[in-house]
């Protein structure tokens, strides 16, 4: 009696660990490192051309880059908003989180998708679910790193 469970634990084992095999996503690394850097790198280069466009029109440096910037966190939210940039994110990847784009598509999607709660406990409270531990953490890290360097100085150890 005890063989026949242990053959039908054996099999249902077995079986398990065939669908979870069936079931189970296999991703080609090299594929999604491609498509990550072209989308990345399409981005960056739409980047690129905005701030030569703005500086080739004559503004200063700090202004095209403060325009640059409007206009990518603008196309990221907008994308958002149409359902494109979470398609764009599927196939690019990793290369959809290019910081600026990335992190505006991270505020809007918590923003979309809690609306329906108000604009209190729904967007206001909601909105930096994603982003919220990215401010947190960079900030303190800023801090941390900007007390060590105050530290060091004090030591007479960096100039």
């Amino acid at each position: 009696m005890e063989d026949n469970q242990a053959e039908k634990k054996q099999q249902r084992d077995e079986q398990y660990n065939k669908y979870v095999k069936q079931v189970t996503p296999t991703h080609n690394l090299w594929l999604n490192m491609a498509k990550a850097f072209l989308v990345g790198g399409v981005i960056c280069v739409l980047g690129q051309a905005l701030l030569n466009y703005f500086t080739g029109i004559g503004m200063d440096k700090e202004t095209a880059g403060s325009w640059c910037s409007l206009i990518l966190v603008a196309l990221s939210v907008l994308l958002t908003g149409l359902n494109l940039y979470p398609k764009l994110a599927k196939f690019g990847g990793a290369g959809t989180l290019v910081p600026i784009t990335g992190f505006a598509n991270s505020v809007a999607a918590s923003a979309i998708e809690y609306k329906k709660e108000g604009q209190v406990f729904g967007i206001g409270c909601k909105i930096f679910t994603i982003a919220g531990p990215v401010i947190l953490y960079g900030i303190f890290s800023s801090w941390l790193l900007g007390l060590i360097y105050w530290i060091l100085r004090l030591c007479r150890v960096v100039a």
